[in-house]
């Protein structure tokens, strides 16, 4: 691997991490424990004991995508991912906006939620109760929670891949507890083969719902390869994590999915999956008849460090992905500042850091139920940009698809399959959103996610057009100009 004449050496430290490390932060950006505890009970509601079908179904256009990923990164190592694998397939206008704008987004909302959510469960382990049903005590320690783990990325990788470690395993250790557990218990019924077939499902709609939920519980394990230049054999090593991260979920989460099935079934009333008050939170309803009361515990803390654990790793993330965009002249220098000593960007990560804690703090003022959509719209989000990222993928590569089957196969039709089945999530989370009764509020009769979805994207149209008359020279010349900035790969 070299960087060719005229590259940039952005300042992070090279070597960081290992295939272990990579993985370790591909897992923890995804938050297992969290995303499965607020996604299964929905999943359930809308198909039952197909639960596990939809899971393994909403997998397949993650991991067509991943491959996509793990070919551009295989091309172009940077730690700008999809900002530079859409600004040389597409352009800069799309790079920007599809690359840059929309995952950043995404991300930023995501955070709010999840140091909501990590600040909830503390203060209840706590047992601060009347505190955890506070909102502006539930937003304080968040915000609280915010500055430590800012402090945390910006003193580098090796010391975020060394708590990734330990919140990770408290993590997976809860959740193949639980799942033994369930099933061990006197009553539980024997799993089924059944409950993986799609086929079984009453009508298209339903499962499209259910698909589209799985979809947030897998999504985050892309963070990882912004630290491709920080990486042993950036090239290979990042793609490789990637592809692992995403089976290491799919086999948890179905083990999960099996193991509450068989032990509450999918019944309307008690510990029933279909019961809509346990919807919200499964482990925390199935947790105390599983494990006891006191064992339950340990669940609440993996959903607890799970939240904080994925935001420490938005926090490593977003602003390589922003140092990325800097380096290459299409946003202001200060993102590319990095810490002499620490090897991080660190304007970047105090900003979004910063950021988060002032989008918490206004969405909770303007109304919990609006902080809720706002969470809900990021389905919206990564399918657009996992959509035209997987399409830039064959784009790219489009020259050299007859070159050998393997390069037809991972780079043109995987990837082109996994692009059409994530743009059509995204119109069919589009269509879903536009209902007024989808979420909790509306306006004119419009779903009001529908309408923070479309206008993060509609923002970020706007934003591009406020780059292009402060970045000239990036959109003029901006494909060339990544190109010749990025590491390269020899053959």
């Amino acid at each position: 691997m070299t960087t060719p004449p005229g590259g940039t050496d952005k300042g992070l430290r090279s070597g960081s991490l290992g295939l272990l490390a990579s993985v370790a932060l591909g897992l923890s950006s995804v938050a297992p424990a969290y995303s499965i505890t607020v996604t299964l009970g929905f999943v359930a509601l809308v198909v039952g004991e197909l639960a596990p079908a939809a899971l393994l179904l909403g997998f397949v256009p993650i991991l067509l995508t991943a491959f996509a990923f793990r070919e551009l990164n295989r091309e172009m190592p940077d730690c700008g991912t999809t900002f530079v694998w859409n600004t040389r397939a597409f352009g800069p206008g799309p790079g920007w906006l599809a690359g840059g704008w929309v995952p950043l987004t995404a991300t930023l909302i995501a955070m709010t939620a999840l140091a909501q959510v990590s600040a909830g469960y503390l203060l209840g382990l706590l047992g601060l109760d009347g505190a955890a049903d506070d909102a502006a005590a539930v937003t304080t320690v968040a915000v609280l929670l915010i500055a430590a783990l800012t402090a945390v990325a910006r003193r580098g990788l090796r010391v975020a891949a060394g708590v990734q470690y330990v919140l990770l395993g408290l993590q997976l250790f809860a959740l193949v507890g639980f799942g033994v557990a369930a099933l061990a218990r006197p009553g539980a019924a024997d799993p089924s083969p059944s409950w993986l077939n799609p086929l079984a499902v009453d009508g298209f709609g339903p499962f499209a719902q259910a698909v589209l939920l799985c979809l947030f519980i897998y999504w985050g394990w892309d963070a990882l390869i912004t630290t491709n230049e920080e990486t042993r054999d950036s090239d290979r090593v990042p793609g490789r994590a990637a592809v692992i991260s995403t089976l290491v979920l799919l086999g948890t989460y179905l083990f999960i999915a099996f193991a509450a099935l068989s032990f509450a079934g999918t019944g309307t009333g008690g510990i029933g999956l279909g019961n809509p008050d346990n919807a919200t939170d499964v482990l925390a309803s199935l947790g105390p008849p599983v494990l006891g009361p006191a064992v339950a515990k340990v669940l609440e803390l993996a959903v607890c460090v799970s939240a904080a654990s994925a935001l420490l790793t938005c926090l490593v993330s977003s602003p390589r992905g922003t140092l990325s965009m800097a380096a290459h002249g299409a946003l202001p220098a200060a993102f590319a500042r990095v810490h002499p000593r620490y090897r991080t960007p660190v304007f970047g990560t105090v900003f979004f850091g910063a950021a988060a804690a002032i989008l918490l703090v206004t969405l909770s003022l303007v109304s919990r139920a609006f902080l809720g959509d706002a969470i809900l719209c990021v389905g919206l989000l990564i399918a657009c940009y996992y959509g035209i990222t997987a399409l830039a993928c064959v784009w790219y590569f489009r020259k050299r698809l007859r070159d050998s089957p393997r390069s037809l196969l991972l780079r043109g039709v995987l990837p082109l399959t996994g692009g059409l089945l994530m743009l059509a999530a995204f119109a069919r989370s589009a269509y879903d959103m536009f209902d007024p009764a989808y979420g909790s509020t509306s306006f004119h009769g419009i779903g009001g996610v529908f309408l923070l979805g479309t206008g993060s994207l509609t923002a970020g149209l706007l934003a591009v057009l406020t780059a292009r008359s402060r970045f000239p020279r990036f959109f003029r010349t901006g494909r060339t100009t990544v190109a010749a900035h990025l590491v390269t790969v020899e053959d």
